[in-house]
C-alpha cells in the first residue's frame, strides 16, 4: 500500500512558476513510476507528466514540453513537478500517482492517488 500527499498548488499570475511536491509512504518507493496529472472542471482527467524509477526516463504532454519539469528523490520518497511559464490553460487539480511497474502514460494503469492540490493561474 502506497499513500500519496501532494502540496505546492496555489494561484499564480499568467507567466508565473510554481512547483508541486508528492511525498509517498512505504519502502517501496524507488521501486515505482511515477506520474503527475490533471482534471480541470468539466473536463476528463488527463496524463501531464511522468518519470521512471531510476528518474532517467521521463514523458510528457506535448503542451507542457519545455515548461514542466518532473523530477524524484527516492532518498526522500518524493517527486516533484517544476511548473513554468504558467498559463490560464494550465488551471486544475493536479494529482500525484504511482504504479508497481514500468512507466505509463495511461491513467487507468497507475493504482495508488493522491488527494489533489488546486492550481490555479490568472491572468
Amino acid at each position: 500500500q502506497v499513500q500519496l500527499v501532494e502540496s505546492g498548488g496555489g494561484l499564480v499570475q499568467a507567466g508565473g512558476s510554481l512547483r508541486l511536491s508528492c511525498v509517498a509512504s512505504g519502502r517501496t518507493f524507488s521501486s515505482y513510476a511515477m506520474g503527475w496529472f490533471r482534471q480541470a472542471p468539466g473536463t476528463e482527467r488527463e496524463f501531464v507528466a511522468a518519470i521512471n524509477w531510476s528518474g532517467r526516463s521521463t514523458y510528457y504532454l506535448d503542451s507542457v514540453k519545455g515548461r514542466f519539469t518532473i523530477s524524484r528523490d527516492n532518498a526522500k520518497n518524493t517527486v516533484y513537478l517544476q511548473m513554468n511559464s504558467l498559463s490560464r490553460e494550465d488551471t486544475a487539480v493536479y494529482y500525484c500517482a504511482a504504479r508497481p511497474a514500468p512507466v505509463s502514460r495511461i491513467i487507468n494503469e497507475y493504482r495508488y492517488w493522491g488527494q489533489g492540490t488546486q492550481v490555479t493561474v490568472s491572468s
